[in-house]
């Protein structure tokens, strides 16, 4: 029970790279991608409830996460191919607000902060589902929303990180503490 959440990120990790051979068989992929969805979720909660967090452990989840997101943006670019380009403003917009972010908390608190707030979780959510409902309709209106989304959340995050003096990684809103 020890290593079960690090398996479980080292089992998203393989399975990422497994969309890479697997992605012309939608099903199967729809399949594959929501298991490695459900191992994220699990690791992390699996961890917590077994009291086996550690460094190592996060880092492991944080390297899942990145390989998982890179063969899925890879994917998307297979699938989308120059539809994708209108999406750019948005997709550079979102990053150099979210490393913008990234130096304000590193400058302001001396550390890498990332917030869970309701709405990067509701990113995250749309930015998992989002892949599945292109496979399924084949439509690119879909990510006009979660790029939307996904400004909003960094910029809220960048108000947080502006209007507090220390990092509360659990502040769930600008507008409320919970």
């Amino acid at each position: 029970m020890k290593n079960l959440a690090n398996g479980l990120s080292i089992s998203r990790i393989f399975l990422s790279l497994v969309l890479l051979f697997i992605y012309a068989n939608e099903w199967l992929f729809i399949g594959v991608y929501l298991v490695c969805g459900v191992s994220d979720v699990l690791d992390g909660y699996i961890a917590r409830k077994t009291n086996t967090q550690s460094i190592i452990g996060a880092k492991l989840d944080s390297v899942a996460d990145l390989v998982m997101f890179s063969v899925i943006m890879a994917l998307l670019i297979i699938w989308m191919k120059s539809e994708i380009l209108i999406f750019i403003p948005w997709i550079i917009s979102i990053f150099a607000i979210r490393v913008a972010n990234i130096l304000i908390a590193a400058f302001k608190y001396r550390k890498f902060v990332l917030l869970h707030t309701w709405a990067n979780k509701f990113t995250g959510l749309l930015t998992f589902i989002t892949p599945v409902l292109y496979v399924i309709f084949q439509a690119t209106q879909i990510f006009l929303p979660i790029c939307f989304i996904a400004v909003l959340s960094a910029i809220e995050e960048g108000i947080i990180h502006l209007t507090t003096n220390k990092p509360d990684l659990n502040r769930r809103s600008i507008f409320f503490r919970l």
